[in-house]
């Protein structure tokens, strides 16, 4: 099964969007819905509103009138909390029936307005965010939804800024066009990446693309972060750190557009623990793959998984605490953001890397590309170690 969540601001047209993936037939979990009809009529949710709240915010047909639960509810942080606590977990709850009832094949898209604000982007495989201007935004909900303008103001500013969900979003959904537009664009990633990422997770494929250098992308730090993210949580506590590694983690290099990313787990018990957490997360082992390798003699305190997602390449290396290839990793690339004369040498390495590997034909063009880059940093470790060891303080964690 793959999960994506689906968000947008007020009136950039999530629903729209909601509605053509339904069409082309994704299962839709609709949380607004959701929230309401864990308060219906008749509900444990509605009587436990009743109780905490009053019978006066029930309209007199039994229904819950929600201006009157707001008033109180919204009054102070404690009421607010109250009403969390009541429908909250009741919402969580139908969302798990709802996702254990779709088929292992599905594509599930959970329709949640604070999806950013929530902090639940770690939570699903891909965030899609639909996205249009604040002054169409605003001209929808006046125009079509008969909201205030002050009021749909106000609303807008209340919730997630763009750059906040813009951050958040593996997909941005450009609704400022005509009508239409958007659908198109949704029918492409239907196509294109969806399918073959729902595919590829079921297979437990990870996307090995064709070798390529590309000049240095400034979204590829944001691009590591929204994975690392994931890789947290489906690691949990097994993880001691998660890391963005390699070429891609220092600006202005030239890389293949694959990201490396490092998960240091307490011990090898712990590697071969989170095994199949990282498979669902979306990230299989690349050892279950057809011509894969497994991991060296020289490196045994390794596991190597890929992503499923067609969309974005990356390679994971799951590292034991305290293993030499981890430490060197990190070294490493601290070694290159912080020295030019580094990244210059690196850049030759690279190059001349490239030219091996495009002398190679298929799947072996990687394999030289390694060989030659493996070969320098090898010979290069003592250096860098050394100098990694005489800094004052120790490179973060990014």
């Amino acid at each position: 099964m793959l999960r994506i969540g689906l968000t947008g601001g007020m009136g950039a047209g999530k629903s729209t969007v909601a509605r053509a993936l339904a069409e082309h037939g994704a299962v839709i979990i609709d949380s607004d819905l959701i929230a309401r009809e864990v308060v219906a009529p008749g509900t444990p949710g509605l009587a436990a509103l009743v109780e905490a709240f009053g019978a006066d915010i029930l309209a007199a047909d039994g229904s819950l009138d929600r201006p009157a639960l707001a008033a109180k509810a919204f009054r102070d942080d404690e009421s607010r909390a109250t009403l969390n606590s009541i429908t909250h977990p009741l919402v969580g709850q139908r969302t798990a029936e709802l996702l254990a009832a779709a088929a292992p094949d599905a594509i599930v898209v959970q329709d949640v307005p604070l999806l950013v604000e929530n902090n639940m982007a770690p939570f699903v495989n891909l965030v899609l965010v639909v996205d249009a201007a604040t002054e169409t935004r605003l001209r929808r909900l006046v125009e079509f939804r008969g909201v205030a303008e002050d009021d749909a103001r106000a609303r807008i500013a209340a919730q997630a800024t763009d750059e906040q969900r813009y951050a958040a979003a593996d997909v941005l959904l450009d609704n400022n066009g005509p009508a239409g537009a958007v659908e198109a664009e949704v029918a492409r990633l239907w196509e294109q990446r969806l399918v073959p990422f729902e595919a590829n997770m079921r297979a437990g494929i990870a996307v090995r693309p064709e070798f390529g250098l590309v000049e240095a992308r400034p979204e590829w730090a944001a691009q590591a972060q929204r994975l690392i993210a994931r890789l947290r949580v489906a690691a949990g506590a097994a993880a001691v750190q998660v890391d963005h590694i390699g070429a891609t983690a220092v600006p202005g290099l030239l890389a293949p557009d694959v990201l490396e990313l490092q998960v240091t787990v307490t011990d090898r018990a712990a590697s071969d623990g989170i095994r199949d957490a990282l498979a669902g997360a979306g990230f299989p082992p690349l050892a279950d793959q057809a011509g894969a390798p497994e991991p060296g003699a020289a490196d045994m305190q390794q596991r190597v998984h890929g992503n499923a997602d067609p969309g974005r390449p990356a390679v994971v290396h799951v590292r034991v605490a305290g293993d030499p290839a981890g430490e060197v990793a990190l070294a490493f690339r601290d070694w290159l953001r912080a020295e030019e004369q580094a990244r210059v040498e690196y850049a030759d390495v690279v190059r001349g890397a490239a030219k091996e590997a495009e002398a190679v034909a298929g799947a072996g063009a990687w394999a030289a590309f390694d060989a030659v880059r493996q070969s320098w940093l090898s010979g290069m470790s003592p250096r860098v170690l050394d100098w990694h060891a005489a800094r004052p303080e120790r490179g973060a964690a990014q």
